[in-house]
């Protein structure tokens, strides 16, 4: 794996194609995306206000029902810094709605997760992702597991409402 460049996250136009899907659930259309996507609700950590962001589950385990996402703009995006200030957040995936912990994980971790993403999102995982993150992958497990390593990962346990 290569770090090509610190890539900023989106303005524009593309940042409103990227928003879309947070549209999309707030229209209440959010169950059309299915678990791939979830709406995280967290407190700003200077604010104190409520905010929203939309996110890619990478991983959902049914055994404990957590589900996690990457932060793709790394460990300075406001939702990652706001949920590692106050984990304590509510989440909708699908149909529903759930209070829950967020928990940072650890390198290896990450890797082992993205590995396994890689695996069944190959396209994503080797073209587009790593592109927008300024990463360059060669397509190999090794490769995928060492990018893992450099993405911060949030597991979203389920608490008790």
């Amino acid at each position: 794996m290569k770090i090509v460049k610190h890539v900023r996250p989106p303005a524009g136009l593309s940042r409103l194609l990227y928003r879309l899907p947070l549209y999309m659930f707030r229209a209440h259309l959010g169950w059309v995306c299915g678990e791939r996507i979830m709406r995280l609700h967290h407190l700003g950590r200077v604010s104190g206000e409520p905010r929203q962001a939309v996110l890619e589950v990478v991983e959902h385990d049914r055994a404990d029902d957590s589900f996690v996402v990457a932060s793709g703009w790394g460990p300075t995006a406001a939702w990652y810094q706001n949920v590692m200030h106050a984990p304590e957040v509510v989440i909708d995936v699908g149909w529903r709605t759930l209070p829950v912990t967020a928990i940072a994980l650890d390198a290896d971790e990450g890797a082992d997760i993205f590995a396994r993403y890689a695996t069944r999102h190959r396209l994503v995982a080797t073209f587009l992702l790593p592109r927008v993150m300024g990463f360059e992958v060669d397509g190999s497990e090794p490769d995928f597991r060492e990018a893992g390593r450099h993405m911060p990962f949030v597991r979203f346990i389920p608490r008790s409402a």
